[in-house]
């Protein structure tokens, strides 16, 4: 499926959508935004920086002018919300509990205005507070998206889903920054955004793996992804299904060609079910325990 932000409905020139496993819209808040000062992108070495800042002209126009044009594909479609505060995230979460929505997305790595713009999902405590905010006003299916630009994944996954959530979106973007040389400006308005694409996918990949060892709801790894061994990396990992962002841009039928390269690579591997792949790294975590203890005791 593709990741909020880097898909639109024009899609549909390049791909069937009817093929992919989710719809996954642009992340909408419920206040209006003109986003981030530009510009907004800058190309990295193997990724690209943004500081979109999640332009929104409200929910309202969201239901009638965005949503209906998703609705007409036999493809689920998932709703992602962004919000400055618990309360926020839960009033949007409901008005958005539609029959034509299949999930909803809750985008929680954006700055919490109640904890001085810190994401919500970069502590446990503020992770737990906001979705069981959202759990308590719907009773739709409930991604969380979580941020890699934390120190341990681990117990804010864990609160995810204690407080409701149904699955988890790991991940976003990681924290970056570039600067022109010549001019000695930054360059993107915003001064830092987000860093993208395969030059993070193996941070990606560990942050799904360290998800799948604590919680028992499934994982939507995303972060890199442009091939289908990509794909069956993150879900030996732990992925029960994946999003694809930065490489759409590059290819926007790169999903399809993703597709149809997982069919290939199930026949040549004897794979019955893309699905018995997760989790299937193969790991002593014993030894590897075993190794870190001795390494402790050795200074």
């Amino acid at each position: 499926m593709p990741a909020s932000g880097c898909f639109a409905i024009e899609y549909r020139e390049a791909l069937d959508l009817n093929r992919l496993g989710a719809l996954v819209i642009k992340s909408v808040s419920p206040k209006c935004r003109a986003g981030n000062p530009t510009p907004r992108v800058a190309e990295t070495f193997s990724g690209m920086l943004n500081s979109i800042g999640i332009p929104s002209k409200g929910l309202g126009y969201y239901r009638t002018e965005v949503l209906p044009a998703y609705t007409h594909y036999d493809t689920p479609v998932v709703v992602s919300v962004s919000a400055d505060t618990a309360e926020e995230f839960a009033a949007a979460c409901e008005e958005l509990s539609l029959p034509e929505v299949a999930a909803i997305e809750a985008n929680i790595s954006c700055p919490n205005l109640e904890a001085d713009g810190m994401a919500f999902a970069m502590a446990a405590e503020t992770t737990y507070k906001a979705v069981s905010a959202i759990r308590r006003r719907t009773r739709h299916p409930l991604w969380v998206k979580l941020t890699p630009n934390v120190a341990n994944v681990a117990p804010v996954a864990k609160a995810a889903e204690e407080a409701g959530a149904d699955a988890i979106v790991m991940g976003n973007t990681v924290l970056g920054m570039s600067i022109d040389v010549r001019t000695r400006k930054p360059k993107l308005g915003n001064v830092m955004g987000g860093l993208s694409g395969p030059a993070i996918k193996p941070i990606a990949v560990r942050f799904v793996h360290q998800c799948y060892r604590v919680v028992r709801v499934p994982i939507i790894g995303c972060g890199g992804i442009q091939t289908a061994d990509d794909v069956v990396e993150f879900m030996l990992a732990g992925a029960s299904a994946v999003q694809v962002g930065t490489a759409s841009f590059r290819d926007p039928g790169v999903m399809q060609k993703i597709i149809d390269d997982l069919d290939r690579y199930c026949i040549e591997n004897g794979v019955v079910q893309l699905r018995d792949l997760t989790g299937q790294v193969k790991v002593d975590y014993q030894l590897t325990d075993r190794w870190l203890r001795f390494a402790q005791q050795s200074g």
